[in-house]
């Protein structure tokens, strides 16, 4: 039998999990191997870079999926459980459960929608492909690969944010100095710890150096929350600079802000940036906070020169 595709390990892994419990990919995947009938050979048959395993990786990939359906859900650190809609959907005894079936929740199609655009913040919503946000018979392979590259990038800023969130205040703290420092901002790592995190109601406050000279100050308010920030908060953040004295403001969130709030902050003298949850874990994907480097591909072409035709 060959090994399946991620949509084939979608029932699968569903059906694995239904006992309600949390569960780590990695401790059951001999579990949903053995429901596909797998040979100890197909398990452990790596990609041709040899990095990674074929079957966990398209497990993997059918658990994204199904979390943006919201068949599974997470509660960090990697662990996964079936939620009521899950279980809603085994109960109808499906054949299969592949990306046409995924469509019918609306969650998916707003994440296939993202990922078709190439970005969460474009407001065009072209119509889903036929197939999955991968593939697509009437791109080329070069579209086929940054549209691949950004679904792999909008799926890792999620999981950060999510792992982001089941941290300790303490761990938020050092994240933002960390990635502050890695942006350029705060002086050194011991200047930017001392300058950031004074305040004890879960989030972070600061004013930290905009250089390394010092020549101008930045305000920083974090906020590790769920709900959406509205106008409030940051007319109060407005607030805070005045008091202090600072012209300039960072104002960090793990979920999202209200339209009213950005419309507010265009709409004041002070500078103030609004960085939510999505743009946060984009930052650390682009300043390597919280993320190593697995592979790398390099795309070449025709060297024009070489051949005379420059």
């Amino acid at each position: 039998m060959a090994i399946p595709d991620y949509q084939s390990c979608m029932l699968p892994l569903l059906v694995c999990v239904s006992d309600r419990k949390d569960h780590k990919l990695s401790d059951i995947i001999d579990v949903v191997a053995d429901y596909c009938h797998l040979t100890q050979e197909e398990r452990n048959e790596f990609y041709p870079n040899g990095k990674k395993r074929i079957f966990y990786d398209r497990l993997n990939w059918a658990a994204t999926y199904l979390k943006k359906a919201l068949l599974l859900g997470s509660n960090g650190r990697g662990l996964v459980h079936i939620t009521e809609r899950g279980i809603g959907l085994l109960n109808e005894n499906p054949t299969k459960v592949n990306v046409p079936v995924l469509r019918r929740y609306p969650e998916f199609l707003q994440f296939e929608i993202a990922s078709n655009q190439g970005s969460q913040t474009t407001q065009i919503e072209p119509k889903p492909k036929p197939d999955n946000v991968i593939t697509g018979a009437k791109e080329t392979p070069r579209e086929i690969l940054e549209r691949s590259y950004q679904t792999l990038r909008s799926e890792l800023a999620a999981e950060l944010i999510e792992r982001v969130k089941s941290c300790s205040s303490k761990f938020f703290e050092q994240l933002v100095v960390d990635l502050l420092v890695a942006m350029g901002y705060g002086g050194s790592q011991k200047d930017a710890g001392q300058a950031v995190g004074q305040s004890g109601d879960g989030g972070i406050d600061g004013i930290i150096k905009e250089d390394k000279l010092g020549l101008d100050a930045v305000y920083i308010q974090a906020k590790r929350w769920e709900n959406t920030v509205g106008r409030p908060t940051v007319q109060a953040f407005a607030g805070s600079l005045e008091g202090n004295r600072a012209r300039k403001g960072v104002l960090i969130t793990t979920s999202q802000f209200s339209q009213d709030a950005k419309d507010y902050v265009n709409r004041i003298e002070k500078r103030i940036v609004l960085i939510d949850g999505n743009q946060l874990g984009q930052y650390m994907i682009d300043y390597n906070v919280g993320v190593n480097e697995i592979e790398t591909y390099v795309v070449k072409k025709i060297d024009q020169d070489y051949f005379g035709d420059g």
